[in-house]
């Protein structure tokens, strides 16, 4: 297979049988180690390459999990296609994920949305239509990103839907007329309150079966011991927290900026532009708080034993003993 699409170039010749492609390139205990993993698969310039590229990185990938790695390929090469697969395909399926989907491209959308909606947050009309658009990019991101080993029909992904978008257009538009009288501050700061309250609302919709009928849960080496619904509830709610704390700074402080910005009357003479600067800055935020954000908890989180229900619990040390401490499992992103 060829791999002249691929950027990375270094002469010397890995030593394939010493090379573990599935093994963290850092250490995923540490938040640091977590930050640099996270910058590396929201790059979202990986959003802007083309299908056949990924497919190239997923075919490699694939190889050298089969220890079939084509000569010649150095281990930078297998290094930046294990970047372009961890970015755009689902670690539980394998499938390729839907762009707007991908935390890569968290950036981009986020950017313009959240951008526009600190931007046109006076009018309810307005308001209400950007709420729409940021739930429904929230909703389809939810989806692309849950535990995909817990099913979701169709009824269930339009009712998680139409409840948080319901949430956030009642919590911006309530907290609009609210502030009329409060100052001008104040109402800059509904928007993070809309999508605050929403992301309460709709990732727990979203991903309403793993609360229903538990996540699967594993040992160390990957084991299925069987399925919990407090180590979902555990999984959901440090999403729910890395949801809001990448929203947070840019719909927080950037809300201040402004105000202080919009004083001055060379901007007052370029309104037009307060829009498009609006998304620039937030853009800045996203892509540091996208991968800072990722980083806050371990994807392959883990419960203690003891803090399972009994009947899993009884279960586990019936098949394993008393040597299972913790169980692991994907808590998504």
């Amino acid at each position: 297979m060829s791999v002249s699409g691929f950027a990375l170039h270094r002469e010397a010749r890995m030593d394939q049988s010493r090379f573990d492609i599935d093994s963290p390139r850092w250490d995923q205990s540490t938040f640091m180690g977590r930050l640099k993993h996270f910058f590396n698969i929201t790059d979202f310039r990986t959003a802007l390459l083309p299908d056949s590229s990924l497919d190239q990185a997923r075919e490699l990938v694939d190889s050298c999990r089969a220890g079939s790695v084509p000569p010649g390929t150095t281990e930078e090469q297998l290094l930046y296609a294990k970047k372009l697969y961890d970015s755009a395909f689902h670690p539980d399926t394998g499938d390729r994920m839907n762009l707007i989907g991908r935390m890569s491209f968290q950036v981009p959308g986020g950017m313009a949305i959240t951008g526009f909606m600190l931007q046109f947050y006076r009018s309810v009309p307005a308001v209400v239509f950007w709420q729409w658009v940021n739930q429904s990019f929230n909703a389809l991101v939810n989806y692309t990103n849950r535990n995909a080993a817990s099913p979701i029909s169709k009824k269930q992904i339009g009712v998680a839907y139409i409840t948080a978008t319901s949430t956030a257009l009642a919590t911006a538009v309530g907290l609009n007329l609210y502030t009329k009288r409060a100052p001008p501050l104040v109402a800059r700061w509904v928007p993070f309150a809309a999508v605050a309250a929403a992301n309460c609302v709709n990732i727990p919709m979203m991903r309403q079966q793993e609360i229903l009928n538990g996540i699967a849960v594993t040992d160390e080496n990957g084991n299925k011991l069987g399925h919990s619904r407090k180590a979902a509830i555990k999984g959901i709610t440090q999403v729910v927290i890395s949801r809001v704390t990448m929203a947070a700074p840019g719909m927080i402080i950037l809300p201040i900026v402004m105000q202080r910005l919009e004083k001055y009357k060379f901007m007052q003479k370029i309104t037009f532009f307060h829009g498009p600067l609006q998304v620039m800055m937030v853009g800045v935020f996203l892509v540091f708080m996208v991968p800072a954000a990722c980083s806050l908890f371990p994807q392959s989180c883990s419960i203690a034993v003891s803090k399972l229900e009994p009947e899993l619990r009884e279960s586990i040390v019936s098949q394993c003993g008393d040597g299972i401490r913790h169980v692991y499992f994907n808590k998504g992103l």
